[in-house]
């Protein structure tokens, strides 16, 4: 990533930040990377460029939990160069390297390695996860502690769920002490092994084996267990069952150091997607260009965990709003073309979310399920939280009982070499969206900044569009129609 270049002065817009419990007309200076001023009226200081944000709305950059960059190894699908890119069209400051690359990150030398690669390609900030276990294979546990002095801000064998209860609990135990979250695939290998869609009535007639939404359970229930045993900094990746929040709610009430992720499919696409039947939006929560010609199998909606029932949909988006869910993440997993072009069982599962998950979530707050405030903060202050890096010092507090209140201003950021994230507080890093919310598009994957074109949105109307991400002051993607302008000073 490059050094930030100068000051940049945001004028006119909507300035929403959950950490501060703010939401109203403000602008915003940036100044030597980081937040130097909000307010109205005369800044402290002249900005060399200035943004007219008018009609628009600044909030914190968006920090990605869960994302899949395949470097190195797997360059013919995405590079941390592209998969930045799309972030940052996304709308993304931050995002959370997955380690199930090939190698797979279970080393020092690998963290180092995807550490400096980003360093030098990434056009947003990345934080590297590293492996539960040696190889990913579940069979001996990685060199945790040596893991994390080397840069790894949490440990996940994604992909594959750490089907060894025993090595589970010692990487909980391990998790407690360095303060880091083991991130764990809640699939249950034995239940979901030879599965490609959920398995109910669309699998049957489909004729595809099924993955049961027991499998996730079960594994929810363990994983929770073992963290009641072990004080341990659990987050559950990627639900996709309502029988799954049960178990999460009943963790929180108990004071467990649990929390838990959702992507955007998983809140507005159901099993019927697989194959195209109203193109899987329930009540066309969504709206799309155009439809398919036919019924046919659909693999850009292979996906694991797999897309589940209307239900399932119904209460993840009742979570999310409540808090018992605390981060949208986008589980962002680009293929190359031909592991989508064969038959359903035999795709890659994943979807390249980077670029479209900000405008599929805001249909949340569209419909009126969400507020704009809880969406910001499920995309920033949650997802910060859930790294250790909020604006709070660890470790991280639990929620009390079903909702987890925002952050109000009297917080401060934290101390010692963690950044904060998630918050535009002055003094915190210049990570920065800027969006319309109103804005309709069409989502084509061919214009992807993203090497995966695998979407099962390819045709949608999206309403919500990113114009903006600022990266430690500089500005890391800006749409066309974006208005900057140089002062008198920077001329």
């Amino acid at each position: 990533m490059k050094t930030p270049s100068g000051s940049t002065l945001i004028v006119g817009g909507r300035f929403v930040d959950p950490s501060q419990g703010f939401d109203g007309p403000a602008d915003l200076l940036l100044a030597d990377g980081a937040v130097a001023w909000r307010g109205q009226g005369q800044p402290p200081q002249r900005a060399e460029r200035v943004i007219e944000a008018t009609g628009l709305v600044i909030a914190p950059g968006f920090v990605d939990l869960h994302c899949h960059l395949r470097e190195p190894g797997q360059e013919e699908k995405e590079t941390i160069a592209s998969g930045t890119l799309a972030a940052a069209r996304g709308g993304f400051t931050t995002v959370c390297a997955m380690p199930n690359t090939a190698p797979p990150v279970d080393s020092r030398a690998l963290v180092e390695w995807v550490r400096e690669r980003a360093r030098a390609t990434a056009a947003v900030g990345v934080l590297p996860f590293a492996c539960v276990t040696v190889g990913r294979r579940g069979r001996e546990l990685a060199d945790l502690p040596d893991l994390a002095d080397a840069g790894a801000v949490g440990f996940s064998d994604d992909g594959d769920c750490v089907a060894s209860s025993r090595l589970m609990r010692s990487a909980l135990e391990y998790s407690r002490h360095l303060l880091l979250p083991v991130i764990d695939h809640c699939e249950d290998p034995e239940l979901a092994a030879g599965g490609s869609a959920n398995e109910g009535y669309v699998a049957t007639r489909l004729g595809l084996r099924g993955r049961p939404a027991a499998a996730e359970e079960a594994i929810v229930a363990r994983d929770i267990a073992l963290a009641r045993l072990t004080g341990g900094r659990l987050h559950l990746a990627h639900l996709s069952t309502a029988a799954a929040l049960d178990h999460l709610l009943r963790a929180k009430e108990a004071g467990l150091r649990v929390t838990a992720e959702v992507t955007p499919h998983h809140l507005t696409l159901n099993e019927e997607r697989c194959c195209g039947w109203g193109w899987g939006t329930e009540e066309r929560f969504l709206k799309v260009s155009r439809l398919p010609s036919s019924v046919s199998f659909d693999t850009s909606a292979r996906v694991n965990p797999p897309l589940r029932t209307t239900a399932d949909v119904k209460a993840l988006r009742r979570a999310l709003a409540e808090g018992l869910i605390d981060a949208i993440a986008t589980d962002h997993a680009p293929h190359a073309i031909p592991d989508k072009l064969c038959e359903f069982d035999a795709a890659a599962p994943g979807i390249s979310g980077l670029e479209t998950a900000f405008g599929v979530s805001l249909a949340l707050v569209h419909r009126g399920e969400l507020d704009l405030s809880t969406l910001i903060a499920r995309l920033t202050l949650g997802p910060a939280r859930v790294l250790g890096r909020g604006p709070h010092p660890n470790p991280l507090p639990v929620g009390e009982g079903r909702v987890r209140a925002l952050a109000g201003p009297a917080l401060s950021l934290p101390k010692g070499p963690a950044q904060a994230l998630g918050t535009l507080m002055v003094g915190a890093a210049a990570d920065v969206v800027i969006f319309d919310p109103d804005e309709e598009w069409v989502v084509e994957p061919e214009g992807f900044a993203s090497k995966g074109k695998n979407t099962p949105y390819a045709g949608y109307i999206l309403k919500g569009r990113v114009l903006a991400t600022i990266v430690g002051g500089r500005l890391a993607y800006a749409a066309e129609r974006l208005k900057v302008t140089a002062t008198a000073k920077a001329k």
